[in-house]
């Protein structure tokens, strides 16, 4: 048996402590921080997201952030989905493609404004490679990846739990739109999203 520490090429989430705390049994590896995979009573943890509701540190979906003028220019050119339909408040599913057409990431596109998205990745280095992109189309668009770190809520209870923190607004979102909202001071985004089918939401 081995272990696996936080360092500098391994970043923890802000949400490492707690989840320590909360029992956390494996890590894995994603996006260059740590994830955690399990708290050591896997059947447990199945019944809880299929009949119940379960929260998730997943802040390893980082998100990359194109914004400027540009910014919708680039969006559109990173994926072969038309993005034309897409308004503020709205985020898609997407296919991120190189120059041969090879899938090399598949995130949760996000608009926030005509000239400010959000690309929730999934295990890849999206981040040079937009600025990659970017920088040989010259376009005008800063990408940075900002301090954002997602929290799931998910299972078939998971509404009522966010509705209870955040009003039965929530009730009202589609799948993938989100907004924004406060919780005890801190701005958040609510999403419609997450990587089980039993519903829920990411924070």
């Amino acid at each position: 048996m081995f272990s696996i520490y936080p360092s500098a090429r391994l970043r923890p989430s802000p949400y490492f402590d707690a989840t320590v705390a909360a029992g956390v049994k494996s890590f894995t590896t994603y996006n260059q921080m740590l994830m955690p995979t399990g708290f050591g009573d896997p059947e447990a943890e199945y019944w809880r997201l299929i009949k119940g509701v379960s929260m998730w540190d997943v802040a390893v979906e980082r998100q990359v952030q194109l914004k400027g003028r540009d910014a919708d220019r680039l969006a559109q050119i990173l994926t072969p989905r038309d993005l034309s339909s897409c308004v503020d408040g709205q985020g898609k599913y997407v296919a991120l493609c190189n120059h041969v057409g090879t899938l090399i990431n598949d995130p949760i596109l996000l608009k926030r404004a005509d000239d400010l998205y959000w690309l929730s990745i999934a295990d890849s280095n999206i981040l040079f490679w937009a600025r990659a992109i970017a920088a040989e189309r010259k376009l005008e668009v800063d990408i940075i990846e900002p301090d954002v770190s997602p929290l799931a809520i998910q299972g078939p209870k998971a509404e009522d739990v966010v509705v209870s923190l955040f009003g039965d607004w929530v009730r009202t979102l589609k799948h993938f739109w989100f907004r924004d909202a406060v919780i005890d001071g801190i701005p958040v985004v609510v999403a419609r999203s997450g990587w089980s089918k039993q519903g829920g939401f990411e924070i």
